[in-house]
C-alpha cells in the first residue's frame, strides 16, 4: 500500500511542480514587483503604493483601457453566451445530418484565439476585405471597420462571438438532459414551442448558463489577439483593452513593476465581478435539490 501511494506521488508530481513553477511563482511575483519600479535591466526598486496611485489619478490611458474592457465584456458575452444556447438549442433537436452541424459549428473554437485567426479575420474586415464585397453587390458603401472608432469595436466582438463552440457544447449537455416528459405536459396544457423555452429549458439550465456566463466572462477580460492583431488597438483607443495595455507597458516600455500593478487590477476587477455575480445567482439561478434540501 505505501509502494502505491509512493507511486501515485511521483505520477502527481510533474504537474506539481508544473503548477508550482509557472502559475504560483510568477503569481507571487507579480504581486510583489506591482509594488517596485523595475525595467528588467536594474534590480528592482521598492516604490509602495505609487503604481497603484499613479494608475488611479494620474493615468487617463489606463480609464480609457478599463472603460474599453467593460465595454468589450459587455458587449461580447451576451452575445456569445446567447448565441451559443441558440445554436444549441437548434442543434437539440433531432434533423438529419445533425452530427455534421454540431461539429461544423464546433471547429471555430478549435481554432481558437489564434494569431492566424485574427489575422485573416482582419483580412475579412478590411476595406477590400470579404465583408465590403459583399456589403457592394447589395450598393452600400465600404465601411472602414477597422479605420473607424464606431465600428472597431464590433470587429472584435464579432470574432469573439463566432468562437462559441465550448460554450455551446455545454449548452447542448444540459439541454439533453431536460427530461421530454416536461415538454410533453406542456403540451397537453397548450404551451407553445416559445413559452416551453422560456418556462421549462431557461429556468432548468440556468445552473449551466451562470457557468458559461463566468468562463466567458474571465475570457472576455483577458481578450488579447483580437485587439492587438486586427485593431491595434484601434483608432482613439477605441478597442485598446487593459490586456494590451498591460502587454505595452510589460513588454514594451519595459515598465514591468507598472504592468503588475495594471495585473493586479484587472484580477481584482474579474474576482469583484465573479464574486457579485454568485451573490446574484442566489436569485436567478435554481439547483436541481435545492428544495429537498431545505425540506
Amino acid at each position: 500500500m505505501y509502494e502505491n501511494k509512493k507511486l501515485g506521488f511521483l505520477f502527481v508530481l510533474p504537474f506539481v511542480l508544473g503548477v508550482l513553477l509557472f502559475k504560483l511563482f510568477p503569481f507571487v511575483m507579480s504581486f510583489a514587483l506591482s509594488f517596485t519600479q523595475y525595467d528588467l535591466i536594474d534590480p528592482p526598486q521598492f516604490v509602495g503604493l505609487q503604481n497603484y496611485r499613479e494608475l488611479a489619478t494620474d493615468d487617463p490611458l489606463f480609464r480609457k483601457s478599463l472603460g474599453v474592457t467593460l465595454l468589450f465584456a459587455a458587449l461580447a458575452v451576451p452575445l456569445r453566451v446567447g448565441f451559443a444556447l441558440f445554436i444549441a438549442h437548434v442543434l437539440n433537436f433531432k434533423l438529419r445530418g445533425i452530427n455534421f452541424f454540431r461539429a461544423a459549428f464546433y471547429i471555430p473554437s478549435i481554432l481558437g484565439g489564434s494569431i492566424a485567426v485574427a489575422v485573416l479575420w482582419r483580412f475579412v474586415f478590411a476595406r477590400q476585405g470579404l465583408v465590403n464585397l459583399v456589403l457592394a453587390r447589395f450598393g452600400i458603401d465600404p465601411i472602414p471597420w477597422l479605420a473607424d472608432e464606431h465600428y472597431s469595436m464590433w470587429t472584435i466582438v464579432l470574432l469573439f462571438t463566432w468562437q462559441f463552440g465550448s460554450a455551446m457544447v455545454i449548452f447542448l449537455a444540459a439541454l439533453q438532459n431536460v427530461s421530454i416528459s416536461l415538454y410533453e405536459a406542456a403540451e397537453c396544457d397548450g404551451a407553445s414551442k416559445m413559452q416551453q423555452f422560456w418556462k421549462i429549458t431557461v429556468p432548468l439550465i440556468t445552473p449551466v448558463i451562470f457557468f458559461n456566463m463566468i468562463m466567458q466572462m474571465v475570457h472576455a477580460f483577458q481578450e488579447f489577439n483580437g485587439p492587438y492583431m486586427i485593431t491595434e488597438g484601434g483608432p482613439l483607443h477605441s478597442t485598446y483593452v487593459l490586456a494590451l495595455y498591460i502587454y505595452d507597458q510589460s513588454f514594451r516600455f519595459f515598465n514591468l513593476g507598472y504592468g503588475a500593478a495594471l495585473s493586479w487590477v484587472l484580477f481584482a476587477l474579474v474576482g469583484g465581478l465573479a464574486l457579485l455575480s454568485f451573490w446574484s445567482s442566489r436569485y436567478w439561478v435554481f439547483y436541481s435539490g435545492e428544495k429537498e434540501q431545505k425540506r
